[in-house]
């Protein structure tokens, strides 16, 4: 596994956005359908997740059964890598260990709007953005909506991923922002 400050190859690689908040049975309906379509990337795309649960850990998941290399962005603060919030630390290491290389991005995991921030740049770097979305529009809570609709005002192809069964977990307090 390779590191870098920024390792991305804009245009080419495939951004994966979506909601964190994915019920435990939704996980593999998604993974499923992410295979699928990276299996028929082009090559030499790369997938690109920032780290957490929920969509980011099923495309890790996807892109290694797929053969697709993966790149995960990892929050850091001073250009030190920064602790993940408490519910995406065992997705974390997850993650890490299905990466290709790391892309080291500077952002707060535990703000919100620092988090929709890394994922606007990846977004914008990239050739594509698979969105596993459920249509529902921008709540406060998650940005999935807001990623999408700023990715086609770039110009960056976005392709909705969203499988018969799939479904999200009830919002609860604690947010995303997946």
């Amino acid at each position: 596994m390779s590191t870098a400050a920024d390792d991305g190859r804009p245009g080419r690689d495939i951004m994966v956005v979506g909601h964190a908040d994915l019920t435990p049975e939704a996980l593999p309906l998604v993974e499923s359908a992410l295979r699928a379509r990276l299996v028929r990337r082009p090559a030499p795309a790369m997938a690109m997740v920032r780290t957490g649960a929920g969509t980011p850990l099923a495309s890790g998941r996807a892109a290694r059964a797929s053969g697709c290399p993966l790149v995960v962005a990892i929050p850091t603060r001073v250009g030190l890598p920064a602790m993940p919030p408490r519910r995406d630390r065992m997705a974390t290491g997850e993650l890490l260990t299905l990466a290709d290389r790391v892309r080291l991005l500077t952002y707060d995991p535990t703000d919100r709007d620092s988090c929709i921030g890394a994922d606007e740049r990846l977004v914008a770097a990239g050739g594509l953005v698979l969105a596993v979305w459920d249509g529902s529009p921008s709540d406060g809570r998650d940005a999935t909506a807001h990623l999408v609709t700023y990715a086609r005002a770039r110009g960056v192809p976005v392709e909705i991923v969203w499988p018969e069964g799939a479904a999200r977990e009830a919002a609860t307090a604690a947010g995303a922002t997946g």
